[in-house]
């Protein structure tokens, strides 16, 4: 559902209609309900035609499972981010194309941490998410919020020009070499007949915990009621006292948030340099056209589907990139649902 979706109230009925206002709730999820069963089901028949063309590709079960676990694990963490990104984008309006160098950023931080101050990679989650949560709240009411409400292509080139100034800043400091924050005692996992590093599991353990996290937030808090009211109608939202500049600020911070714990979880399995972002970036946004623009949870199934589909990809079409199978699914859902697997028609 669509960050809006979640704050639209349903309409009471007055005692003439016969229907209280429960029974009017229900009645209205009932056709959301089955329309995401349905979609489900063509999902899940999707995933078993890929995975039988696959297995007759590769002519080999072990490797099939090798590339539908490394998949999912991967895209747990391409579903975090494409959280933050669906985030920013629902409730304020921005195409944010920093959203990967900000991931790059946290990946920085991170190495920092871990070879300056001996912290462990992943306990420095503990520290990366409140800095990157204060930069990008920073970065909103210092940059971006002159940019509320501007055509869309100004925001784009201030985005791209906060990639730019972060990526080159990063460059200048810590130089071109490629890093690594290798995890203590790493070691291989054999998982349903596939085999996992430790790293690679934790990453995905971490990106569920805190996308449930996130979820919770944006439903269970005032300050989600808040955030879901401002992505319905920030203007309603005003005129009940909403600091709706506030809003906006807190929900770049969280996004931001979003893309630096990723950073840290794959901080152990990716080479760290200034443009290491690029590449999340640019699968972020085909996440989120996946999902459905704005849909936190169609974001993380996203991130798993555009996991499992680079993997497959690699059996499909051998010696190519990988990213080529992503593209191609990109294309055809841009051809086929533009408005994302788990969105609405406009």
């Amino acid at each position: 559902m669509t960050i809006s979706q979640l704050s639209r109230p349903s309409s009471g009925a007055s005692p003439d209609d016969g229907m209280t206002d429960q029974e009017d709730k229900a009645s209205s999820h009932r056709p959301n309900f089955r329309r995401n069963v349905r979609r489900g089901a063509i999902v899940l028949i999707l995933i078993v035609v890929a995975l039988a063309l696959a297995y007759v590709r590769s002519g080999s079960v072990a490797v099939v499972t090798q590339a539908v676990v490394t998949g999912i694990l991967t895209g747990g963490v391409y579903g975090l981010v494409a959280m933050g990104l669906t985030l920013i984008f629902g409730v304020l309006d921005i195409v944010n194309f920093a959203h990967g160098a900000f991931l790059a950023l946290a990946l920085f931080v991170t190495f920092w941490l871990v070879n300056s101050m001996g912290i462990h990679p992943y306990l420095a989650l503990a520290i990366s998410i409140p800095v990157m949560f204060g930069i990008g709240f920073v970065v909103q009411r210092g940059v971006l919020a002159g940019a509320m409400g501007k055509p869309l292509e100004n925001q784009l080139l201030i985005t791209l020009g906060i990639s730019l100034v972060i990526e080159n800043t990063l460059l200048l400091v810590f130089g071109g070499n490629p890093r690594s924050v290798p995890l203590p005692h790493d070691h291989a996992l054999p998982i349903f007949g596939a085999v996992a590093d430790l790293s690679r599991v934790l990453a995905f353990v971490g990106a569920l915990l805190l996308a449930g996290a996130l979820y919770l937030l944006l439903q269970r808090t005032r300050l989600g009621t808040a955030i879901r009211a401002v992505a319905t109608n920030d203007v309603g939202a005003q005129l009940v006292g909403i600091d709706t500049r506030l809003i906006y600020a807190v929900t770049f911070a969280i996004g931001t948030a979003c893309a630096g714990a990723a950073g840290t979880l794959v901080a152990p399995l990716v080479t760290i340099e200034p443009t290491t972002g690029a590449l999340f970036n640019i699968i972020a946004f085909v996440v989120v056209v996946l999902g459905g623009m704005g849909n936190v949870i169609g974001a993380l199934v996203g991130g798993l589907i555009i996991g499992v589909t680079e993997q497959l990809g690699g059996l499909y079409l051998p010696g190519q990139s990988p990213l080529l199978s992503v593209f191609i699914v990109f294309v055809l859902v841009l051809f086929l649902r533009p408005q994302g697997l788990f969105g609405r028609s406009a």
